[in-house]
């Protein structure tokens, strides 16, 4: 057995495949249904925050896509500078940069996992499975630098502490309120997720017992 095909797995025979359609199709649709979500999470916000201020009663808004920042972000900065936080756009510059290319890719290794009837069919959907989490941690990340890490000699510096914008639900900062959702985007990418689990969890029940004796009879 090679490396390659110890990856790959075996063939299964047509006739189990007609006989047991419906149980290997399962993981199929699950993981497809996953790709497919997490490419379609591209062009929706992932998160969402609304400031209300003294002056903007109605709030602001700000809506963070994986590659941009949409909304009242003019305003906002022009609120953030009096107290000393950078401008939006300075955030997570990399991670923006680079997002649609990593997002089409962990969608093509979920999808190519479909393929694989081997325990490296988990190995691959790894980093999607994961990336909901990996995502909420980058942004975490990126509230507390800016929120903790405020220019002392802006106007209004002395009359707030460093603080974390919330990563979910209500905050206060100073005279601002904030709100911060999850947004359609991140759901979608929390969905897969699922999905994904559910997906490698009937594609052990479908192929393991398959994968199993084909080890075996390569050892022999």
């Amino acid at each position: 057995m090679t490396w390659l095909s110890k990856i790959i797995g075996p063939r299964i025979p047509d006739s189990v495949l007609q006989r047991e359609r419906r149980h290997f199709r399962r993981p199929t649709l699950l993981l497809s249904a996953a790709a497919l979500l997490l490419l379609i999470s591209i062009f929706f916000p992932y998160w969402r925050i609304r400031l209300y201020a003294p002056q903007y009663p109605g709030g602001l808004v700000a809506k963070v896509y994986v590659n941009r920042v949409e909304g009242d972000v003019r305003e906002i900065d022009g609120l953030n500078h009096y107290i000393g936080m950078r401008p939006l756009e300075e955030a997570a510059q990399l991670e923006r940069s680079l997002s649609i290319f990593l997002i089409a890719a962990m969608a093509l290794l979920v999808g190519g996992a479909i393929y694989i009837h081997s325990p490296w069919a988990a190995v691959l959907s790894l980093p999607a499975l994961l990336y909901p989490l990996v995502f909420l941690a980058d942004l975490y990340y990126w509230l507390w630098s800016f929120g903790t890490n405020l220019d002392p000699k802006a106007p209004l510096s002395s009359s707030v502490k460093p603080f974390v914008p919330p990563l979910l639900g209500e905050g206060q900062v100073g005279q601002f309120r904030v709100v911060a959702f999850w947004d359609i985007g991140l759901w979608m990418a929390i969905a897969a997720s699922i999905l994904i689990a559910l997906g490698l969890y009937y594609h052990r029940k479908a192929y393991k017992p398959f994968y199993d004796a084909y080890v075996a009879q390569a050892s022999t």
